[in-house]
């Protein structure tokens, strides 16, 4: 009962964090512009894995797909290769995990099929997990490089408000820079419920297997000791009559004799 409930929870979990992963990867909002410095915060740019998108303060939205992948950094591209494989493999888990649930009776399948089915579940839902948070945490290593490697253009900020004339100490413009959105700590939060739900769906497989192994009960033998006495058979024999001889076929005695007890 235990190892079922187990299993139950763990391919809940798992289907949860399948959910956000792949959600976090439609989403748009991966890197969004920092508007600290920005003196007009009623526009503000986005962008994820797939489009690059325009926001206004008045909900309106206009997103641009990438048209190529020549010109997109190799690290984007293999985030979106691992958070596509993680998404992957998290699919396949969910279906193994359906047919390896020991509270559906399906057939004559036994117990220790599908303790092994469960097993190759968890391990994919491991691994899925393992992609989601490994393609986030590449992302997020991306946003934090180019976070602190932007500067401001053109003389830059004076803090003291002179030696460019700008309006209240800003001079020249301002690159925008980008922190973490929103789909960030969704495909984190979906990747470690991946890899708790896998631990759990490993966990019930242990107690899925049954322990009755067949065993051969064997005889002990003992050596006989060199003071070992043995009793003669003192039992009485039968004693067998060797009177009757049988005749041949011609009418003739055989010396061939049979004993009848």
């Amino acid at each position: 009962m235990a190892a079922s409930m187990i299993q139950l929870i763990g391919f809940m979990l798992s289907a949860l964090g399948q959910f956000l992963i792949s959600a976090a990867t439609a989403m748009d909002m991966w890197s969004l512009q920092d508007r600290s410095f920005t003196v007009v915060t009623n526009v503000f740019t986005y962008s994820g894995l797939w489009n690059s998108c325009v926001g206004t303060a008045y909900g309106t939205t206009q997103c641009r797909p990438y048209f190529t992948i020549l010109g997109l950094p190799a690290l984007l591209q293999a985030v979106r290769a691992l958070m596509i494989v993680g998404i992957v493999l998290g699919a396949i888990g969910c279906l193994i995990a359906i047919f390896a649930l020991k509270c559906l009776k399906m057939g004559n399948m036994e117990d220790n099929i599908k303790a092994t089915m469960t097993l190759t579940a968890g391990i994919m839902f491991l691994l899925a997990g393992i992609c989601g948070i490994a393609g986030v945490s590449a992302f997020a290593n991306l946003v934090v490089q180019s976070f602190r490697f932007t500067t401001y253009a053109d003389g830059g900020f004076s803090m003291y408000g002179g030696g460019g004339g700008g309006i209240g100490g800003l001079t020249g413009s301002l690159t925008p820079r980008y922190t973490f959105g929103p789909a960030l700590f969704v495909g984190w939060i979906g990747g470690a419920i991946l890899v708790i739900g896998g631990i759990m769906m490993c966990l019930a497989c242990r107690g899925m297997t049954s322990d009755n192994t067949q065993r051969y009960d064997g005889m002990a033998y003992k050596a006989a000791s060199q003071h070992t006495t043995y009793k003669s058979d003192v039992r009485p024999r039968t004693v067998y009559n060797d009177s009757y001889k049988a005749q041949s076929v011609d009418g003739r005695q055989s010396n061939q004799r049979f004993d009848y007890v």
